[in-house]
């Protein structure tokens, strides 16, 4: 009979259930994370302009709100269509959203209540190319006599 006599008993984990977990936990992480700030409506055909250029490659402002807007004149947000009454109350609902989140931040921080008439947000509008002018002109006003005074129009470069 040939075997070793030990006294010193070995016990080994098994990592097995450990790695299970850590792998599961990183494909839920990846599955939820947003890896783009944008809410680009693949509904929207850009215009092509000329003069357009690529935005900065520095980091995005964070504080933005994105409005798609369809060849109809909807608003797309949220993967919802809005007609212009309901986007107008849209439009108005994110602003009073943005103004009390800027009051409760300037509030913790000690700092003075911001502007009403005047919000910190940009306004990114991504606009088919189709889209009439006149909706687009409402969708602004509508923006600007909420407090919105930064805007990004998008289009896309003749090149590509």
């Amino acid at each position: 009979m040939s075997g070793s006599v030990s006294s010193e008993i070995k016990a080994e984990p098994n990592l097995t259930p450990l790695l299970d977990v850590v792998f599961q936990l990183i494909t839920f992480f990846m599955l939820v994370i947003n890896f783009s700030n944008d809410n680009n409506d693949q509904r929207v055909r850009l215009p092509v302009a000329a003069s357009a250029s690529p935005t900065e490659s520095g980091p995005a402002d964070p504080d933005r709100l994105v409005l798609n807007i369809d060849s109809d004149g909807k608003l797309l947000m949220n993967g919802e269509a809005f007609d212009t009454e309901s986007a107008m109350k849209e439009i108005h609902l994110q602003a009073q959203l943005l103004r009390s989140s800027a009051d409760r931040a300037a509030k913790r921080k000690g700092l003075p209540k911001p502007d009403e008439n005047s919000l910190p947000t940009t306004v990114v509008i991504r606009c088919d190319k189709n889209t009439h002018y006149s909706q687009l002109y409402r969708l602004i006003t509508k923006c600007q006599s909420e407090g919105f005074r930064k805007f990004s129009l998008k289009a896309m470069n003749a090149e590509g």
